[in-house]
């Protein structure tokens, strides 16, 4: 792999810390919009909205293929933050350790791309990225489905085994293996699957594992 590699990064939970404030609030907002719209109870939103996650990798995808849901709506209903400056956790880090990474980088994330770029901009990196990749830019494929993985290599000219995937969701870093991405697992798991080339506790390590990724 050429050193100047394309670096491809998910958001939520890879680039900043996503669980304290962000994810509880989606959650109750697709679980609200669940229940006004199909007309059920809360219980019975919950249960649906992470049955159709599971079996979708997004609830969105579930809504759309039984309900004919309207993705701009929804997404731009579950996604309404009164807040959000202060619901982003982030490490001060992150944008010297971006700017010590050789290569292109992009964002690659099942979120819509209002939000994404909002987030990018309230921790001062949007503008190191070349693009994002959305939902909306995936046709409503999200991660883990080899569709969204391709439609991210064809918008972008990019060969998939010149780029590295980071991602906190080992899911997620299989296909992005078996297409030919260098893959790093965000985690503090002790395992490895094979399909991980690195993993890091921390995103802002990445510099210090280059070597471990051929780069």
């Amino acid at each position: 792999m050429p050193t100047r590699a394309t670096w491809v990064f998910d958001l939520d939970n890879t680039l900043h810390n996503a669980s304290p404030h962000i994810f509880p609030h989606i959650n109750r907002s697709m679980t609200a919009y669940l229940q006004e719209h199909l007309q059920l109870n809360e219980e019975e939103a919950g249960d649906l909205r992470a049955h159709y996650w599971r079996r979708y990798g997004a609830t969105l995808l579930g809504l759309m293929r039984h309900h004919g849901t309207d993705p701009v709506h929804f997404l731009r209903e579950t996604h309404d933050f009164p807040d959000l400056s202060n619901m982003v956790v982030y490490e001060r880090g992150l944008a010297a350790m971006l700017r010590r990474l050789p290569g292109r980088k992009l964002v690659f994330s099942n979120a819509p791309r209002q939000y994404a770029r909002a987030v990018l901009g309230l921790m001062g990196i949007e503008g190191q990225f070349d693009a994002v990749h959305s939902i909306e830019s995936t046709g409503y494929q999200p991660k883990p489905s080899l569709a969204a993985f391709h439609s991210l290599l064809r918008s972008h000219g990019l060969i998939a085994s010149r780029c590295v995937m980071v991602e906190d969701s080992r899911e997620n870093l299989r296909p992005a293996k078996r297409l030919g991405m260098k893959t790093v697992w965000v985690t503090r798991e002790a395992r490895k699957p094979a399909y991980v080339d690195a993993k890091t506790a921390s995103v802002l390590a990445l510099p210090h594992i280059l070597g471990r990724l051929g780069l």
